[in-house]
Parts: structure tokens; sequence; C-alpha cells
């Protein structure tokens, strides 16, 4: 209906400024193109400026070594160093993760800004933990998906280099409920994970809120395995479902065309089994772009799923531009996602879709 009601708003404008005659046949057929090309362009602007103005620090006032072995490091914990910080951290701190599997749950706080975490090799330092949404906390009530996750990052400007992320609970069978496993929530805004992995099943990484980047990062999963409302550039990183049915890689929660949130993907990989769709809309707004991305056999011809709301076939906004691979093949997409031209995909492809230029280094 939101479509719908802004093409009528944009056609009657128009028809108001042209002579009666001049909107018959092919006359009003252009008008209609014109404001279908307006509403992409709305769609895919970025405003902004209700974000927080960046101001991140990348000289490191303090390290801290985190080791198996108490003899070889300050702590025996990830978060047993984290808990060494002050509450309120104003100044960049590295947190170096030896080799090891550290199995606890970690929380960073709110107010615990400029940490960086920084492991040996995502397939030799890992974080790992087993809690899913219908898991009992302790005060006797389920966790929920938000706190589910093994590491969550609540701060703003965190930085992590060359470490796993695990959420080790079996995949759920189709339609189980209550079996959301996050390995990491990202809630902080303006933070960054190079050459990461991201290992889990439903729901692995949570991309709560805030702007995101990630580079040349693994991430695997079965459902929704990247979901959430941040504004996130992927860029580089490798996409790989593993499931028996269907399953889903991305579930945006865009809730309204005055947000500014969105995933793109740049220069990706989408592999692994079963059957994928690249996006269903969590949110009516939903915003998911993919761009000159390899994409696998196991892409459904249709590409995308409304999440059983046909309204949302009128306001989600979601779009390939120069993909390729047997899964990339356009002709049976649904007819409510598009392939973008090059000037519709530009806002969704550099740094500047997350301010990135003004807080990366």
């Amino acid at each position: 209906m939101m479509l719908k009601l802004f093409l009528v708003i944009l056609l009657f404008q128009k028809a108001n400024s042209l002579p009666r005659d001049d909107f018959k046949g092919s006359n009003g057929l252009v008008v209609i193109e014109e404001a279908h090309q307006n509403w992409v362009k709305l769609m895919g602007s970025f405003n902004h400026s209700l974000l927080q103005k960046a101001s991140n620090k990348f000289t490191a006032c303090r390290t801290i070594k985190v080791h198996k072995n108490p003899e070889k490091g300050d702590f025996v914990s990830v978060q047993g160093a984290i808990n060494s910080l002050p509450l309120v951290n104003l100044c960049r701190v590295v947190i170096s993760v030896s080799a090891g599997i550290y199995r606890e749950k970690v929380v960073i706080p709110a107010t615990m800004a400029y940490i960086s975490l920084e492991g040996e090799g995502a397939a030799k330092t890992i974080i790992e933990w087993d809690d899913t949404a219908d898991r009992r906390g302790k005060d006797g009530k389920p966790l929920g998906t938000y706190a589910s996750a093994t590491v969550a990052v609540n701060s703003p400007y965190f930085i992590a280099k060359n470490i796993a992320f695990k959420n080790n609970a079996p995949s759920p069978p189709s339609g189980a409920l209550g079996k959301q496993a996050v390995a990491l929530r990202i809630s902080g805004d303006m933070a960054a994970f190079i050459s990461c992995k991201f290992i889990g099943a439903q729901d692995t990484l949570y991309d709560h809120t805030g702007r995101h980047f990630f580079k040349k990062c693994y991430i695997r999963g079965s459902v929704d395995f990247i979901f959430g409302n941040g504004l996130s550039l992927y860029q580089g990183c490798h996409l790989h479902a593993k499931t028996n049915s269907f399953g889903a890689l991305t579930a945006q929660k865009r809730e309204s065309f005055l947000e500014e949130t969105g995933f793109s993907f740049v220069k990706c990989r989408v592999t692994g089994s079963g059957a994928l769709y690249l996006g269903r809309a969590w949110g009516t707004f939903s915003r998911v772009v993919f761009a000159y991305t390899y994409m696998d056999k196991i892409i459904t011809s249709r590409g995308w799923a409304d999440w059983g709301n046909k309204s949302r076939d009128m306001t989600v906004f979601y779009g390939q531009y120069k993909c390729w691979g047997p899964g990339a093949e356009y002709g049976g997409r649904v007819s409510w996602s598009r392939e973008l031209t090059k000037q519709e995909v530009q806002p969704f492809i550099s740094l500047k879709f997350i301010d990135g230029y003004d807080w990366l280094p």
C-alpha cells in the first residue's frame, strides 16, 4: 500500500503539472515510469544526519594478553580481560587473544568504547558457547534470541581481527521454535570485523543496530544467518549455507523508509547446501543489495521471500548488480526485486554507505 500511495501521489503531482490532453496514452506510462524511478532513488538514498558523528581512536593506550596458560598472559579468559577495564573506557585497548578455544560467553558493555579483539587467526582463536533462545537464564526465563549470543558487543568503535565467534548449538529441524543460536550480536555503532569467522546455524550473526563493516569474513549458518537492523557493508566475505532444506541468508529488519539501515554485499561468495533465499523480509521496508557477488546453485530461482506478508512486496528494496554464478540468474526472480542500474547501485557499494571514510582507519 505504501508504494501504491507513493506512486499515486507522484502521479497526481505530475499530472497536475501537465495539460489534461498530455495525460493520456503513452504519456501516462512515462509519468508512471518517472514515479517508479523516483521511488527507487528514494529507497536507495542515505542521509545519515541522524547518526552519531564519528570520533574514532586507533593508537593503543593499553594492550592486554589473554592466554590459556596463566603464566603466558594477563588473563585466561576474554571476559576476564574485559572486566579489568574501567566501566567507562575512553582510549583504544587491544586485547590480544592467543590461539585456543575459549569456552565462555562474552559481553562488552555500552560504556566500554574503543576495544580491539585480536586473535592469531580465525582458525586458531575461537570463542564458543551453545545457548539457544529457549534455554532458561538465571531468572528461570527463556534467554530469547538477543541473549543467546556467545559474544555480545554493545559499545561503539569495536574492532575484531583474526578471530572466530561460534555458537555450537546443533542445527535445528525445519520449523523448530526457540532454537535461534547467535554466535555474535553487534549492537554498537561503528564496528569493524576483519578476517573473522562467524559459525552457527539459525541466526548466526545478529547485525542488530549501528554502522558496521565486515571485510574478508566467513559467515556460516542455515536460517536467517545474517539478520537485524544494522547499516552494514560486507566486502569480500564468504557466506556459506549449511542446511538440508530451505534456508535464508538474510533477514533485514528495516521498519520504515525513514530508517537509514540495510545490508550491502559487495564482491562476496555465496556457497553451501540446501535451497537458499537471498533474504526474507523481516522488516516491512527490508533493504538488501548484492553486487559483484558469486552465487552458487543453492540460491532459489525466486531469490527472495516476503515473510508471508504480500504487502511487503511493495515496500522492500531487494536488488542485484552484476552478480554471477549458477544462482545469480535474474530471470526467475520475484517481480518485486530488481536488477539495479549502475547509477542505482552506487550508494550501496562504497564505504560511504556506512560513513566509513569518517571512522575506519
